[in-house]
Formats: C-alpha cells, structure tokens, sequence
C-alpha cells in the first residue's frame, strides 16, 4: 500500500481516503492533491513516486508539467489585466499587436483569443523545436497565418498556439512575459510554486511523466497504438477520429503546433523545454500552489507578505465566466465544450462529472490534471500527477477527489 503524506482538515477525511484508493486500485504512480475553502486550506496530499526510472519518490516539493492547465494561468493573467483597465478584451488584437493586421484577421478581438475563436489553431509549414522555444519566430508566424475560420464566427481549442497569442498581447500591454508577469503579480504574492518558464534551480524538481496502461494521449496520433493495434474496436475508433487526429487532422495540427515542433512525446521531458515559455502547456507546478491561486480567484486568501491576497474581484470574474461559445469545438473531436474569457465553463460534457455549481470554471491539462474553482463555494481545488490518461477532460481520479471535497465543502456551514 502507498503511503499518503499530507494533511487534511477535520471533516474533509472522506477527500484522503479517495486519494488512497486511487493509488490502492493502480490509477496511481505518483500524484498530489490540494484544497482551499473559505480562503483556508484543507487539504494537501502527495504520495507515490516521482520517478519510475529512478524510484525517486513525490515528496512535498515535487513539481510536474501539467499541459493545458497552464492555460488557467494564462487566462488569469488576461483578466487581471483586464480587470485594471489596461487590457479591453472587446477591443481589436491590432490595438496592441499591429502586426496581427491582415489575412482576414483585421477585426478579430482579444475576446476571440481568449475563447479559441480565432481560427490559429496551428501554424502552416515547419518549425524547429529551437524556434518554437525562442518565442518571436512563433508570434511573428501566427500575425503572418491565415486564419482557418473567419475570427469569432466557430471555436476550435487552440492548444498550444493559445499561449503565445494571448501572451503576446500580455507582453504588447506590460512589457513583460507572459511567465514574468504570471510570476511577479500572481504567483510570487500568493507564495506559489507555479512557474512558466522554469528557472534551472528547480528542474530536480520535476517529476517524470508516465505513459498510462491505455496508453499516452500521443498515441492516438502515431506510435504505439496510433493504428489501433489490430482491435478491429479501436481501428473503428480512430477511423471515425481520422478529421481529427489523421495526417492532416485538426487536432493533430494543434497538439504538434507550431509547425510541428511539438509532435513528439519525448521533447516535453526536455529541460530547454520546461525552462521555456509556452503559456498553454508548460506550466510546471504542485497541487498545493494550484489549489491556492484558483482560491484566490474566489476569494482571498493570505499572501506571502501576510496580508490577504485576490487574483480576480467578483465583478472581473462574473465578465470571465460568461458564455463566449456554443455548439461543438471544430478541433477537439468536436466536444461540447464551451469557453468563457480563457476558462473552461461547467456546460456541456464537463457538467458531466458533475464538478460544483453552475458556476464552476478552471482548466484541465491533457493526462488529467486540473485547476478548478467553485466561486459559490469559495473552493478551489489542485490536482497534478505523472500518470497520464487519454481524458481531455480529467478523468475519474480528480473527479472522484473533487466530488469528496465538494461534499465536505457543502456541508460546512
């Protein structure tokens, strides 16, 4: 049995014996769980293995890549800035990026750049993993592409692109990076261990990823299994996925952007990678740091210079969390997903695992992490691992984990 390290509040119990069974039952290498209610954290658990290579153990201060739930991160940095009235998501990309200008994308807004309605999904032609990292070959293509639907008529989940879009008019708007400014105005007040763009002092931090038993999501691209590997099940499967993950497949062409850099596993283990700036994919963090900037989304919570912090105010956030999207996405298998301001929304197949109140919104990362919050609550939860899963969505590990906190939270008068 794996020992679980950590601590929960009185009441929240239910939410460590979840956590437990998740490693009982396998679903587990290593992996960390946290939770803020009220602005008071109540719980925070870690156990298992960092490293399967090594056995290196996930101790307190083990960190992971979490994919996509960098894009929560990136999308409060919009919002804030927004909420201090130096960014109008309203307002034409062009207002802060010139050269964004033309191709069709003359009248495309920040506000499209934050829902994935932009139509740059991925960059035509190659590019080199050193580009990709370099940052300006990658803006300077995406002002250069075409858009592959006019802006703010469809949406179609801009997995990395996303970042660099977004965290360009960041930097137009402050002069900082995206990562900096992530660092320096939310992160570093709140004390959190959540960086885009890792400094080379904490890499021994990092724990390994680990391809799950269905598989690693960059399977069903190519690889091991990438053909279904003769389950006639499976082969039926990805043949009707074929607009999607084929050769010139939508979500393909995201995932890989841009250029394709990206289209191997491997390169996301790569120190220059994680040392980079990718703000919709490389964050590098721990349960407990995400669990308290989403808490600090909802409400305030103590920050590192003692005084109480707040990423969001309520009139910012209620802006954040109205519906920008309908119908279903064009890239990511056409899911019903739907977007607000740069966060998931609790609609459509997310509702699903039914993960708080209407309300609810965060960001999941591909493997199964995630960052949620429940403003009616005030809860804001964390959860990271090195186990990946297919799940585009989280998976029954951090559901089963949010719905135990939700039922200690709601009865917590």
């Amino acid at each position: 049995m794996t020992t679980i390290n950590g601590w929960t509040a009185p009441g929240f119990e239910g939410v460590r014996d979840v956590f437990q069974a998740n490693f009982d039952n396998g679903a587990e290498d290593g992996a960390a769980y946290a939770a803020y209610h009220r602005g008071e954290k109540v719980a925070d658990l870690w156990g298992g293995v960092a490293d399967t290579t090594t056995g290196r153990a996930w101790d307190e201060d083990t960190m992971v890549l979490t994919y996509s739930t960098t894009k929560g991160a990136t999308a409060m940095c919009a919002n804030r800035l927004a909420e201090q009235g130096l960014l109008d998501v309203d307002a034409p990309v062009v207002r802060y990026w010139p050269e964004f200008a033309g191709s069709g994308k003359d009248g495309a807004t920040v506000g499209d750049l934050l829902a994935h309605r932009v139509g740059l999904a991925w960059i035509d032609g190659t590019m080199s993993f050193e580009e990709a990292l370099a940052w300006d070959p990658v803006v300077e293509a995406l002002a250069r592409q075409t858009p592959a639907w006019e802006p703010g008529t469809d949406h179609g989940y801009h997995a990395v692109t996303f970042g660099y879009l977004v965290g360009e008019v960041v930097r137009r708007v402050t002069g900082r990076t995206l990562g900096t400014y992530f660092r320096e105005e939310i992160a570093g007040p709140l004390g959190a261990d959540w960086y885009i763009g890792l400094p080379a002092s904490e890499e021994g931090r990092v724990a390994r990823l680990v391809p799950g038993p269905d598989g690693s999501p960059f399977d069903m691209l190519g690889g091991s299994g990438g053909d279904g590997g003769g389950d006639p099940a499976m082969q039926e499967l990805l043949a009707g996925l074929a607009p999607y993950i084929g050769p010139d497949g939508t979500l393909r062409k995201a995932l890989e952007a841009p250029g394709g850099a990206f289209s191997r596993a491997e390169v996301w283990e790569d120190p220059r990678l994680h040392a980079a700036e990718i703000p919709a994919a490389n964050g590098i963090c721990d349960a407990r740091s995400v669990a308290r900037v989403y808490a600090a989304c909802v409400g305030g919570v103590g920050g590192a210079d003692g005084g109480t912090f707040r990423v969001l105010g309520p009139d910012q956030l209620d802006r954040a969390l109205v519906q920008q999207t309908t119908g279903p996405d064009r890239v990511l298998l056409g899911m019903d997903i739907q977007w607000g301001s740069g966060f998931m929304l609790n609609t459509g197949v997310i509702a699903l695992a039914g993960l708080g109140g209407p309300r609810s919104f965060g960001h999941f990362g591909m493997g199964g992490s995630v960052g949620w919050a429940d403003p009616d609550l005030e809860l804001g939860i964390g959860y990271v691992m090195n186990r990946m899963s297919l799940g585009a969505t989280g998976d029954s590990r951090s559901a089963d984990l949010v719905h135990a906190t939700l039922a200690a939270a709601g009865g917590a008068g």
